[in-house]
């Protein structure tokens, strides 16, 4: 035997032997004994991939771990207790074994899953849309719902700008007044000629962020713009929809050279809001909550029924018409869109 090997122990021996009999079984996961694992340490989960996560330590090392069976949830952006081990065991270099209490989180509808926790720990939250081919401002307030719901400040990027004819600005500067009126942060940029990028960067110092929006709006590219390293793909957008492919299949946390954090996530084209009630989203267009409550009718539906607040509030100036109108297309989707299977949210129910 030549003097640089060491031999192995007898726990070592019988681990190297489990792990061989598991992945002639298919099963590709790793174990370690409690006195092969070394102290606590605290990380960040930067991606995810299946029954495994990579995890950051505070020097910014990563490292590819499992995860402990207790846990239930864990997302890019979670704050986690780790262990490393003592050796690396097939490609595996130790266990997360808690997660600490999210400040926040991000989730979404799944028609097989339930309601889905896809990032923690964000700080805002920056809802993308391309003001061409068109700018759909009910696509925009089905993010903002959203972003309300989970308690995430939003901020609106329209991308694209450089595509904008002259002629067809003072229609786009129309369907942003009401946002700007409510004080949503509005930021005008270009992927392609780097125009408003700058200001966009200075938004995202110090802060966890996470970008949403349809395929096809450019959040691939915004990310290339803002972190050239990351070397995210960017995909066409189809001539026939002009919707884009996915260009984005596993979530991760990345950083600014100047500080912050972008969480990049798998697109979502359709941000869908049926797993709330009716009532969370009149909340969440925050302006109508200074009237709610103020209808004649408790169970007032804000149509056309007589009394309604809300109703005399946007013919009073008060509420833009574009806002209250796109909330009752959203109510109508959510009853079209809703799924026949039950629909029980994991976050509450016992």
């Amino acid at each position: 035997m030549s003097k640089g090997k060491k031999k192995l122990t007898k726990g070592q021996l019988r681990r190297v032997r489990a792990n061989q009999k598991k992945r002639l079984k298919g099963e590709n996961e790793v174990e370690w004994d409690n006195d092969a694992l070394g102290p606590q340490l605290s990380g960040r989960i930067v991606s995810r991939f299946g029954q495994h996560a990579d995890v950051e330590d505070p020097e910014g090392a990563i490292f590819r771990c499992n995860l402990r069976r207790g846990i239930d949830s864990l997302v890019v952006g979670d704050d986690v207790a780790w262990r490393k081990g003592a050796e690396q065991l097939a490609g595996i270099a130790g266990v997360v074994e808690a997660v600490h209490p999210r400040r926040s989180q991000l989730t979404r509808p799944d028609y097989y899953d339930g309601l889905k926790v896809v990032a923690a720990n964000v700080d805002q939250m920056l809802v993308v849309s391309a003001v061409v081919p068109e700018l759909s401002a009910q696509i925009i307030d089905r993010y903002l719902v959203a972003a309300e719901d989970t308690g995430i400040p939003p901020v609106l990027v329209l991308n694209k700008v450089d595509l904008l004819e002259e002629a067809d600005w003072p229609q786009v500067e129309a369907t942003l007044a009401p946002y700007r009126a409510i004080g949503y942060p509005i930021y005008l940029v270009s992927s392609h000629n780097g125009e408003g990028m700058a200001e966009l960067a200075e938004c995202l110092k110090d802060k966890i962020s996470i970008f949403v929006g349809q395929s096809g709006v450019g959040k691939s590219s915004m990310i290339n713009q803002l972190l050239p390293d990351a070397e995210l793909l960017t995909g066409e957008v189809s001539s026939n929809s002009g919707l884009g492919q996915h260009t984005t299949t596993t979530a991760r946390l990345l950083h600014f050279t100047g500080g912050g954090d972008l969480i990049d996530s798998p697109g979502v084209r359709e941000f869908a809001l049926w797993h709330l009630e009716p009532e969370r989203v009149t909340w969440g267009f925050k302006e109508f909550r200074e009237v709610l409550g103020s209808c004649k009718f408790r169970d007032c539906k804000h149509g056309d029924d007589p009394g309604c607040a809300l109703r005399a509030a946007v013919e009073s100036g008060q509420i833009s018409r574009q806002r209250f109108d796109n909330y009752h297309r959203i109510l109508d989707t959510m009853n079209t869109d809703k799924p026949s299977r039950h629909f029980g949210n994991p976050l509450t129910d016992k």
